[in-house]
């Protein structure tokens, strides 16, 4: 099997945070989001993985390289635009061949991976399998409805009046058959080729489409909320490993990593948190669920589930909190403050 990881987006939702950095590279719990999706596809034995890339493709080629450091090989597939998603399985077409792959969106998390699905997908023949999951408000999604057995017998991107709860995730699981479809459907409305098109090309032709509903934890990282999720999630998961300096006025309590070259000086830190590496953090206090990217400079700060992304420094401020700032941006007491919206976390600091 192979894989064919989205990252051609613009991740015009994150904006300012995506000024200076691809959404998939802007690290959760301590590592870019498309470096979870690579490992989560290595736990499957997937070793060809093709990256539909954009305008970013030289930032994304810089963490992934040649895929050597994760397993893997990398093939990096060029779209000029955002076409849609069927778009790029077509342009994927000579890399992808007649084998079954997976296509996984970069910006999504699944913190218990999907080699489940991908046992599923192998063990009941299938032209496609679709991973669901029941949500309350199924209008933001493309909605699945099964039948008694788990087929699906029709998919609507965005219902005003879902059928049903199962929104489709990020992460859908073909075999060839799919080529033929996206060839056959033409542009939606918005001008883009559509993968729900696609497999209810499929389901209409006859192919059997599966759903699989995961339970598991799901998020796509296109808002600051969803960002600020996973990194809580993939927080919880992490084990204490200090391999920074720590001086002995210093207090770690809990799941504390502290990456090589760190450095923290008469500070309280309270797990679970990330301290990546040349980050230096002094007399602050750092507390539960944040993630200070490499290079990173606090003092006399507080800060509390939250994101620093690397470079960014916060001196003299307390009560930093649900907030991602963005990388090489400075928060002190001259700093501007901003809000986004009113029912969404700040994000504090100037964009690079």
């Amino acid at each position: 099997m192979k894989a064919l990881v989205l990252c051609g987006g613009s991740g015009t939702r994150l904006r300012p945070l995506s000024h200076s950095m691809p959404k998939q590279l802007i690290p959760v719990a301590g590592r870019p989001v498309l470096v979870h999706v690579v490992e989560n596809l290595r736990e499957l034995g997937v070793e060809e993985i093709g990256v539909i890339v954009g305008d970013w493709r030289e930032a994304i080629e810089e963490v992934l390289g040649d895929g050597s450091a994760y397993g893997a090989r990398v093939t990096y597939i060029p779209q000029e635009a955002p076409l849609g998603l069927a778009h790029c399985v077509l342009i994927a077409r000579e890399f992808l061949g007649e084998d079954d792959f997976v296509l996984y969106l970069g910006d999504t998390v699944l913190t218990e991976g999907i080699t489940a699905v991908a046992e599923e997908f192998a063990a009941v023949p299938s032209a496609a399998r679709l991973v669901v999951q029941k949500v309350a408000d199924p209008r933001a999604f493309g909605v699945a409805e099964t039948d008694a057995d788990g087929r699906v017998t029709r998919l609507v991107e965005k219902p005003s009046e879902p059928a049903t709860d199962l929104a489709v995730v990020g992460v859908y699981f073909f075999t060839a058959a799919i080529h033929e479809a996206v060839a056959a459907v033409p542009p939606s409305a918005r001008g883009e080729r559509e993968i729900t098109d696609a497999i209810q090309w499929l389901v209409d032709a006859g192919h059997e489409v599966r759903a699989t509903v995961h339970s598991g934890f799901w998020r796509d990282t296109g808002r600051i909320g969803d960002l600020l999720e996973c990194n809580r999630e993939l927080l919880n998961g992490v084990r204490r490993r200090i391999g920074g300096r720590v001086d002995g006025a210093s207090e770690i309590t809990g799941e504390v990593v502290v990456e090589e070259g760190a450095v923290v000086v008469r500070s309280r830190i309270t797990g679970p948190v990330f301290i990546g590496a040349g980050a230096v953090v002094r007399d602050s206090h750092i507390g539960p669920h944040t993630a200070i990217g490499a290079g990173c400079a606090v003092e006399a700060a507080g800060i509390t589930d939250s994101i620093l992304l690397p470079g960014a420094g916060v001196r003299r401020v307390g009560g930093v909190h649900a907030s991602v700032l963005a990388r090489e941006s400075a928060a002190g007491p001259a700093a501007p403050r901003l809000r986004l919206a009113a029912d969404r976390p700040a994000w504090v600091g100037a964009a690079a």
